[in-house]
């Protein structure tokens, strides 16, 4: 979970940057910017998801171990 946390931080810092200078500059066309913003959410769900996923199996696993859990 921290590894994608630091990921998901890392990926929202660098779109927040990313965003801040194309308000100001108008680096990239509309249509690639749109790309830019669909491809970081896609990337935040997708790891925090998986990260979601891992911990839970994580966590019924010790369960199990622990005899918790049949």
């Amino acid at each position: 979970m921290k590894i994608a946390s630091i990921i998901v931080g890392i990926v929202f810092v660098l779109y927040t940057i990313v965003g801040i200078f194309q308000l100001w500059f108008d680096i990239f066309d509309f249509d690639v910017f749109i790309k830019l913003s669909i491809t970081a959410v896609a990337i935040i769900v997708s790891v925090f998801g998986i990260a979601m996923l891992y911990r839970e199996y994580i966590d019924e696993k010790s369960m199990k171990d622990e005899n918790y859990i049949d």
